[in-house]
């Protein structure tokens, strides 16, 4: 990891720059895929099946009888840890439902707001080398809750054409039985447009890698939402002396092993915490399964030390982390202070880990700076607010002159109509 001390403010832009990444390739692929999904539905489905995943399917769907033959291949154990983690997202989840919003503006004016489910959702859910199955709890849990009428979830099958039991049974689990075994670009296209049988829906939920990420924000094109721009996973810690070398090192290596375009930084106030940290990562590094992997993501990650607490919190909120750990005796300037991330962790015994999982916080987050803009999943994500209004004769007849003034004064003349007949019939009825 390169380090850095006390960098200035005119380098933080190309010291916090993430993993450059080429799309222009990517979209004519991506684009090309949409062009014949959109002509052809199941049949080029089934062509880029084979062209990038190595077969075609049967049946795209899979069947009640996989589903069921799935839940005796997940251990007992890891039954528990699941449904743990869902009881935990469903908890925080449901208590962020809001009552109806209601107000009486003026006398004779009601306005209120009241949110509604987005009635058709698709969920992506990765498979690969590291199948991501509390990904489902993450989306089908609120979409559940929110109401959602139609959930329907697609993912890569392995090599023998199957799904992976895990993701089957917490699916089922969270109560989805319409399950595709496709993948990449081609699921993102036949969600978008809808083919024999794969359902078109209204927004597409769930990460990918950098052609299902192109191929998302090419289905908003064509009058389908999605969650947010989502690219390469990150995560920022800030330290102190007080942090554990070993906790810090730990959690920068949980989201280096995502993938190797992922990034990691430690923003330090301690010198010697960061030659700790350093060391541990390597200790750390060598056992693990996906050494590669990660050590292809600490070469693009960062080690920098700020003497300044304000400057390394002004950093902070420049860069937008995906996910914000703080590790200080005084997290409070920091938790405090935090205006752009997509989900905090507190503490020396608060690792990103338990976010992803199962402390009921949602771990579908903004990346790529895109914190800035854009919140995480939650429960609003599946919901649309719609706008009601009530005006009574009375109400027309106190807001209708000011009505009138500002829809002549903008030219639009049958606005200032629909107002003026009907104060012109309450005053010949004599209500006035």
């Amino acid at each position: 990891m390169k380090k850095v001390f006390d960098p200035k403010r005119a380098d933080w832009d190309s010291i916090l720059e993430r993993p450059v990444q080429n799309f222009e390739e990517v979209e004519k692929v991506v684009a090309q895929v949409f062009r014949e999904v959109k002509a052809n539905g199941d049949a080029s489905v089934k062509k880029y099946s084979e062209m990038f995943d190595g077969f075609i399917p049967e049946d795209f769907q899979v069947s009640s009888e996989e589903i069921a033959s799935a839940e005796a291949k997940v251990s007992p154990e890891l039954k528990a840890a699941i449904q743990l983690a869902k009881q935990n997202i469903t908890t925080f989840h449901t208590a962020q439902k809001t009552e109806k919003v209601s107000v009486e503006t003026m006398a004779g004016i009601e306005c209120w707001q009241e949110k509604r489910p987005i009635q058709k959702v698709g969920l992506y859910i990765p498979g690969g080398t590291a199948p991501l199955f509390s990904t489902i709890l993450m989306l089908a849990v609120p979409a559940q809750i929110a109401g959602c009428k139609e959930i329907i979830l697609c993912t890569p099958p392995g090599k023998e054409a199957e799904v992976n039991p895990v993701i089957l049974y917490t699916a089922k689990l969270c109560g989805i039985d319409k399950i595709f075994k496709v993948g990449g670009i081609q699921a993102i296209a036949a969600m978008t447009f809808g083919t024999e049988t794969i359902e078109k829906v209204y927004k597409i939920f769930g990460p990918g890698n950098q052609y299902v990420t192109v191929a998302k924000q090419l289905a908003t094109k064509f009058n389908v939402a999605i969650d947010m721009p989502a690219g390469p996973s990150e995560l920022l810690v800030v330290a102190d002396d007080t942090a554990d070398a070993a906790f810090v090192a730990s959690d920068l290596l949980s989201q280096a092993e995502h993938g190797a375009d992922s990034q990691v930084i430690l923003v330090s106030l301690s010198k010697s915490l960061i030659e700790e940290v350093e060391a541990e990562i390597q200790r750390q590094l060598n056992d693990l399964p996906r050494k590669d992997i990660a050590t292809q993501a600490i070469e693009h990650s960062r080690l920098i030390y700020m003497s300044s607490k304000e400057d390394a919190l002004e950093l902070i909120n420049e860069y937008a982390p995906e996910h914000f750990i703080v590790c200080t005796a005084n997290s409070d300037f920091f938790v405090e202070g935090i205006k752009n991330a997509g989900s905090v962790f507190i503490g020396n015994y608060t690792p990103e880990s338990a976010g992803d999982y199962a402390s009921g916080t949602n771990h579908t987050l903004p990346t790529n700076g895109y914190a800035k803009q854009y919140s995480g999943v939650n429960l609003d994500s599946f919901m649309k607010s719609i706008t009601f209004q009530k005006i009574s004769a009375e109400g027309i007849q106190k807001i209708g002159p000011s009505i009138e003034l500002m829809a002549e004064a903008e030219g639009l003349q049958a606005h200032k109509n629909a107002v003026t007949l009907r104060l012109n019939k309450l005053k010949g009825s004599g209500n006035e």
